[in-house]
């Protein structure tokens, strides 16, 4: 898709150059290669310095999961996106604050190449168990407007371990439609990913709670020029930086 500023966005290719299997030129089973991991990276280096330069009058957008989110593209149920974890804050999960990872699943499908920094993602098993929970699942309703509504439902669960992967700059890693997990920052510095996403129908983005949590809504921070250019400009820093 070639919008305003310039930059040719295609979803159905970047998907090409970052999921593993035929349509990358690798085996299943195998990652993308380390020249079209180059050429996604490069392009997410290009969005960042035209948001950083003025030429794209993109807004980054306060996640609830605690990280910066830079909206490139919706195209229907397809998007790409470019997220900016703080390591101060553990991005998803559990940071140097200490605060516990938000258990959540997502109702897309998500290919997410880091483009700086280390990322952990700890895959959760739900084992139902009305008798002794540990936690309740809940429903979020994302609108058009920003706000996030978070509904409980009468599911009752243990969650249970079930491996994690580390990735860190160059890698790839993908998250199916229903798939718990937490993502966590390590390694104590700022993470980015390029993020793909295309959403399964039928298919709802859940999260854990407490067994008495309640149900409540927020709306989405939309950050300022400034806050946003400050955010890229040192994305690009440690994009500049990062060795494939």
């Amino acid at each position: 898709m070639d919008v305003p500023h310039g930059i040719d966005i295609d979803y159905d290719v970047l998907r090409g150059l970052l999921a593993p299997g035929p349509a990358s030129g690798t085996s299943p089973g195998a990652g993308p290669l380390p020249a079209d991991r180059t050429v996604a990276s490069d392009l997410a280096a290009t969005v960042l310095r035209a948001v950083a330069d003025g030429g794209w009058s993109l807004s980054a957008i306060r996640h609830p999961l605690g990280f910066l989110c830079l909206p490139v593209l919706r195209d229907g149920d397809k998007g790409v996106c470019v997220h900016l974890f703080d390591a101060g804050n553990g991005g998803e999960g559990e940071g140097d604050e200490g605060r516990p990872p938000l258990v959540h699943a997502h109702s897309w499908s998500l290919i997410s190449l880091v483009l700086f920094g280390r990322l952990t993602n700890h895959s959760v098993r739900l084992v139902d168990d009305p008798v002794a929970p540990t936690h309740r699942v809940f429903e979020v309703l994302s609108r058009l407007d920003g706000t996030d509504e978070v509904r409980r439902t009468a599911r009752l669960v243990r969650g249970v371990p079930d491996g994690f992967g580390r990735n860190a700059t160059g890698d790839v890693y993908v998250v199916g439609p229903g798939d718990f997990h937490a993502t966590v920052v390590t390694g104590g510095r700022p993470a980015a990913t390029l993020v793909l996403g295309e959403a399964l129908p039928g298919s709802k983005d859940m999260s854990l709670g407490l067994l008495s949590g309640e149900e409540h809504s927020s709306v989405r921070e939309v950050c300022g020029r400034e806050e946003t250019v400050v955010a890229v400009r040192a994305a690009l820093r440690r994009i500049d930086e990062a060795d494939y």
